[in-house]
This record gives C-alpha cells, structure tokens and sequence, in this order.
C-alpha cells in the first residue's frame, strides 16, 4: 500500500537516556499535532533527527531504539556532533533563519556551514530514497531541508514531492543576499508543490524563482523545463478544539482544584482595581520584538501614569538556542530591561513586569490564557505565530483582546486584531489603552468572528487540505498528451534511426544545442558539440541542418565547415549542404530605420534590455532585465509593433526577446525547402521555442518532433534540456 512519508528536521518525539537503553515521548508541538491526520500507523512513516548526539548512542542501542522507533512509524536520521553544530546550529540559524527574517546583521555565511548543509540535506534524502515505495508520497518541512525535494527527485522522477516553509520567505531585495542562492531555489524547485503561510511569502519566492533563476512564472506555476511546480498559500491553522476544551475544563474548576498560577494571577485581579493582566509569551528570539514590547509597555506607563500599580505585564520567555551568543546577548538585554523597568515604576506592593524565563507546562499555559485581559503578541518578524490563535481559542467568555504584529503571518486571519507596527513604540503604547478601554461588546464581537474561523481551518484541516492539493497536482502532472524522452523512449528512437534508409535531422541552437547567455554572443559551441555534429553529418544516409535565429556570420563562422545544411534568421538566409548561401528576397529595405528609434525608446526605459541587427530582423532582447519590469514592457511594446508593422513583416515571440522579421518567411518554411521532394522515412525535429513550433506544423506526419523543455507544444515528445538533447545524439551514433 502506498504511504505518506513525512520528512522534518526532528521527530515529534523526546528521548530521554535511561540506563543502557532509551525511552522516547512523543512531543504535541503544531507541526506534529497538523501531521497526526496524516501520519497515521503503518500508511505512514515520519523520518527526521531523533535529538540525540549520534556519538551518545553506541551501536548495540541502536538496533533496538530503530525497531521501536519504526513500530510508532518513525525512522531516525542519525547526525553527529559536529553535523548538528554545522548544519544546525551552522547554517540553518546562523545564516538561513536571520536572513529569512530581515536580520542580516545577524547573518555568518561560512562555506564549511555551508558544506555541512549540503551534506545533511543528502543524508535526509538518501534515508527518504531508502524507503520510498511506488507510489508514495514525500512532504518534507521547514527551511533546514531546503535541498532535500531535488536531491530525491534527481533520483526518483516519478515520486510526488510536497514542501512547505514554515518561516517567512524574504523579498528578492533581502534573499538575493544568500551566497549559495540558486541552490536553494533549485532545492525547493524539486518539490511539484510548494506551500507558504501567507500569499506574501509566495509572493516574494515567485519573484525571486522569476529574477534569479530566470524561470518562467504564470500565476502560481513555475515552469522547470520539464516539470510545472505550483506554488499556494496553506496558513496553518491550530487544534482548536484541544485549546478550547481545555479552557472550559479550567473554567469550570473549583478552588481546590487551581493552580498556584492561577490563584496569583487572580489575586493581582482582585488587588487592583479595574486591574488589567497582559500577557507576553514568546520563545526568547530576537524575531520576536520582545525588547521592544517592553519598552513600548514602559512608554505606556509614562504616557498613562493613571494606570500605574492598576495593569501588569506577564512576561513569558521560553529559553531557546540559549548556546548562541547572539541569544545570549538578547537574554542579557532582556534582563537588562526588565530590571530597569521594574526598577523604575515598582512599588511595595505592585511590579509591573512578572518575568518568567523558562517553559510552561499546557496547563499552566491555558491558566495564562485564560486569566490575562489582553495579548500582546507583537514579533518584528514571524512566519505565522500560533500563540496568538491558541490566546483566541481560549476566550470560552468571548472577552479579551488581542494585539498582534502586522509582521506576524497569522495577522493575514485575525485582523480583527487590534493590528500594530511592531518599531512604532508610540502606536503600541495607543493600542494598549486602546485595549483596556475596549468595551466588553466589542471585544466579545471581534473574537467570535476570530473564533469562528479559527474553528473551520484547523491545523488538521490544513494538512489534509495540502495533501489534497499534492495528490491533485499528481494526476495532474500524469495527464500530460506530450511524452517524455526517458530510457525506454529513447531506446525506440534509436530502433527507428538504424533502421531507417533516409534520415534528416533538424536542430533549433539556442536553448537545444547550447543554454541561453545572458550575452548571445558567448553562447558559443564547444569541441564535443562540434565533433557529435560532425559524426552526425558523417554517419550513413544521414543528413543534418541547423536551422536557427542566429545570423549567417555566427552560424558560418562556427558551423560552416561541417556537411551540414544552415538555416539563418528563421529562413532568410538557407545554406544547403555542400552549396553556397542564398537568400530571399523582400521588398521594403527601409523598414528598420523607421522601427529603430522605437525599439531605442523602449530600451532606453528598460534598462538591462539592447537591439540586436541582423540582415533581415531586429530583435530586442530582454534576458538581462528585471523579469517583472519585463513583463509590463513586452506587453506595451508588442501593442505599439502589431499596430505599426505592414504584412511585409512580422512579430515573432521569441525566448526572452522580440524579433521583427521582414518577409513571410519562418523555420517551417525553411524545413520545407531542405526536405524538398526527398523521401527521408526517419525526421527527428528538436527545438525548444515559439518559433520551432513552425517546424513541428509544417513538417510531414512522420516526423519524430522534440521539444527541448516541458512547455505548451505541437510536439509529440519532450526532453530535458541541452544536455538530454546530446545525449540522445551522442545515442544515434554511438
């Protein structure tokens, strides 16, 4: 039976060393509460770090941890010391978890960090590649896996590949910035579905994929040659029902049955009149604005001296990373400033910060919900932020209020929120008193329409919501009419190519024998290509063209000594094999200076964008231009041709540029010509654009037509890429 595999840095387990042997817990973070709908006994298996030093556990124990791991549907993924120090701690939070949240200060990019990174990612991946079944399904979490979905599809095509990121992804302005950039987007790339919490985060990867990768983007659809990724927003939702319960339960308690918290915190209540708790609960992380909270409370206190000894800021810090000196220094500061404050307005029988450093049983933390007036959730960077939902859920009364960052995701859904800037301290102070004055009708009206989302997109809705769109995106992909070129197909082709009596081969260049270039002119041919066209030309009864948009000087001087035909600038210029070149006829000759100072007006506004002559086109390329600016500049400029050029010429929408081309001549009525009245009984046609889909329309039934890519196409069959595209040559003669 085909299983779901779930792949995460750790286990939602805890192992605790007893003895000689090891007792493992599982652990109800919201990752691992989401996955439980998912990761159901033997249809699924989880594989991640079991948080245990690999150099701790000695290899007699390790036999029997795995087999009672692998009975709860888990497979440890071991890592030593020195890999948790350099991939972990390294890279993944000292470089990639800074960056993504816009602290580049913060930011150490050290390639060691970085080897380490590449290495891990592999061992999670060949663990995955150990125990994929046909038929499975991979969804891999979280920024610490960013390579893992290529690194297995590389090796298994045919498996369907989730990922999703569990933190904010970064403007191009900010990730751009990450050395070893490309990588990572390739990384992610190996997924067929990628998810974010919010709309912005995918906003900001699509731009990146479009400005860096320079791929092509349609909507949520990024195209990778042979693959279509889709891309979509999941926000991540909370067990609801666990929080809301439980808050009836501690509602209904008497007063034997409360907590020692439960009975301080009400006790402040009562000692103050009109007396207020808000509440601050965060891992200590320098994401999380908590310096800046306080001292947005302590502006409070000092712009509303009547509140004084009547409100009171519960401070929760869970410790986190606590080995790093950047979190060092932020639990140093912490201290700092709580001391100071405290220091500052504290009187004999009031403080107004209660600081706990340290983490909260779930009970203790449903008293805080509970008990506290007003939230104050303010991250200066979160990727979504769950607390600010469990606070809501828990309001069984309907009160309370809930202040929340704009730059937290989960603002995206609660924006009934009294919504804050978390660097403005003087809007934060304004939204405190806006909180306490908050009649309890409002209050009660802003939280059921929280609450009644909240309800409806659970964390097990959102799983289960994700998978549906994974295995939607599978038979999606299976759907496709075009085939593609694998071993078997191949093996067929090259049947039909020794049997054959009459063969002709046809190749586009760019973007099928060579890559594109952000400058044409170096995109040029290297010893291997030319000697495989050369053993092409030579091989029995066959005959080869390269049939190009490159001009006749280029395809001249680089293939000119070859038995080959030439085709140039689409059809303009024809070179037959062995004969001279001739060229077509066309009747308007000026037509390239009155389009020129048009074509410079819009280059002057683009920058990163130049005009290529040729004898018979102008072509305006914009390779090198910001895709998005691109985008806005080919629609207006296409729109300002097709109402200026005559039926003499012609628009052509080429890869990444534009080419007005005098006459009615095309690549299929050059393909037309070379054929001729020959009876050739094997065509194999190979191109990877727009305009070698006339060749694919004007060639005969019988030909055998390749797009080069996975792209809307005529063709019957699809490769990979340039270097498939040789192989497959290197096939027919070897």
């Amino acid at each position: 039976m085909a299983k779901n595999i779930i792949v995460s840095n750790r286990l939602p387990i805890q192992l605790t060393k007893v003895d000689n042997s090891f007792r493992f817990t599982p652990t109800s973070g919201g990752l691992a509460t989401g996955m439980n709908s998912v990761h159901q006994g033997q249809e699924s298996l989880w594989i991640g770090w079991p948080g245990i030093d690999d150099d701790e556990v000695d290899k007699k124990s390790w036999v029997p941890l795995k087999k009672s791991l692998k009975k709860e549907g888990y497979f440890p993924v071991p890592l030593n010391q020195q890999e948790i120090d350099n991939f972990y701690y390294g890279l993944s939070n000292k470089s990639l978890w800074p960056l993504f949240h816009y602290f580049i200060e913060f930011s150490v990019f050290d390639e060691k960090q970085w080897g380490s990174y590449q290495e891990v990612n592999q061992k999670f991946a060949d663990n995955v590649l150990k125990n994929i079944e046909q038929g499975d399904t991979v969804w891999i979490h979280d920024y610490q896996l960013l390579l893992c979905p290529k690194m297995i599809k590389d090796v298994r095509p045919d498996v369907t590949i989730g990922f999703f990121l569990h933190i904010p992804f970064p403007s191009f302005e900010i990730f751009r910035i990450f050395p070893w950039r490309e990588e990572l987007l390739e990384g992610m790339l190996g997924a067929d579905l990628i998810g974010f919490h919010t709309y912005d985060y995918e906003r900001h990867f699509l731009s990146s994929v479009r400005r860096i990768l320079r791929r092509e983007v349609s909507f949520n659809r990024v195209s990778t040659g042979t693959r279509e990724v889709v891309v979509n927003t999941f926000p991540m939702g909370i067990d609801y029902n666990k929080f809301r319960d439980a808050a009836q339960t501690h509602m209904d308690m008497v007063a034997a049955e409360k907590s020692d918290l439960k009975k301080q915190l009400e006790l402040h209540k009562k000692g103050a009149e009109k007396g207020k708790l808000i509440l601050s609960i965060d891992r200590l992380d320098y994401t999380k604005g908590v310096v800046n909270r306080i001292k947005a409370f302590e502006l409070f206190l000092t712009k509303y001296p009547e509140y004084l000894e009547k409100v009171r800021l519960v401070m929760l810090t869970v410790p986190s990373r606590s080995n790093v000196s950047d979190y060092k220094r932020l639990k140093k500061e912490t201290d700092e400033i709580v001391g100071r404050v405290n220091g500052k307005f504290a009187t004999v029988n009031w403080t107004p910060i209660w600081y706990y450093y340290r983490a909260m049983a779930f009970d203790d933390l449903i008293d805080l919900y509970m008990t506290s007036d007003i939230a104050m959730i303010t991250p200066v960077r979160d990727g979504m932020n769950l607390v600010a939902k469990e606070f809501i859920a828990t309001r069984v009364k309907g009160d309370g209020v809930l202040i929340l960052s704009e730059m937290a995701g989960a603002s995206k859904e609660l924006y009934e929120s009294v919504l804050v800037n978390p660097f403005d301290l003087n809007q934060m102070a304004d939204a405190l008193l806006t909180a306490i004055k908050m009649p309890v009708e409002e209050q009660q009206k802003r939280n059921r329409s929280m609450q009644k989302r909240l309800s409806r997109y659970s964390v097990e809705l959102w799983a289960k919501e994700f998978m549906k769109a994974l295995k939607t995106k599978h038979h999606t992909v299976d759907e496709s009419s075009v085939v593609k070129i694998n071993e078997s197909v191949k093996d067929t082709l090259v049947e039909k190519f020794k049997k054959a009596e009459k063969k002709v081969i046809f190749l586009d260049y760019d973007g099928t024998l060579v890559g594109y270039h952000q400058q044409p002119q170096l995109a040029t041919p290297d010893e291997s290509l030319l000697g495989l066209l050369h053993q092409l030309s030579e091989h029995k009864d066959t005959e080869v063209a390269i049939v190009s948009g490159r001009d006749q000087e280029f395809l001249e001087k680089w293939f000119g000594h070859l038995n080959i035909s030439l085709v140039a600038e689409h059809g303009y210029f024809i070179k037959h094999k062995s004969q001279k070149w001739h060229k077509k006829e066309i009747h308007n000759k000026n037509w390239k200076k009155e389009l020129i100072p048009l074509l410079e007006t819009f280059t002057d506004r683009t920058p990163g964008t130049f005009i290529e002559e040729k004898k018979n086109s102008l072509v305006w390329h914009y390779r090198k231009t910001d895709p998005e600016l691109a985008a806005e500049r080919v629609v207006e400029l296409k729109t300002v041709l097709q109402s200026l050029i005559s039926d003499d010429l012609q628009l052509m929408d080429g890869d990444k540029v534009i080419e007005v081309v005098s006459g009615r001549y095309n690549k299929g009525t050059a393909v037309s010509e070379l054929i001729g009245d020959k009876s050739y009984d094997f065509i194999l046609c190979m191109g990877d654009d727009v305009t070698d889909e006339f060749m694919f329309n004007d060639l005969p039934e019988l030909a055998l037509n390749v797009k080069v890519g996975k792209k809307t196409t005529q063709a019957g069959y699809y490769i990979e890429n340039t270097e498939a595209v040789k192989a497959l040559l290197n096939s027919l003669v070897s």
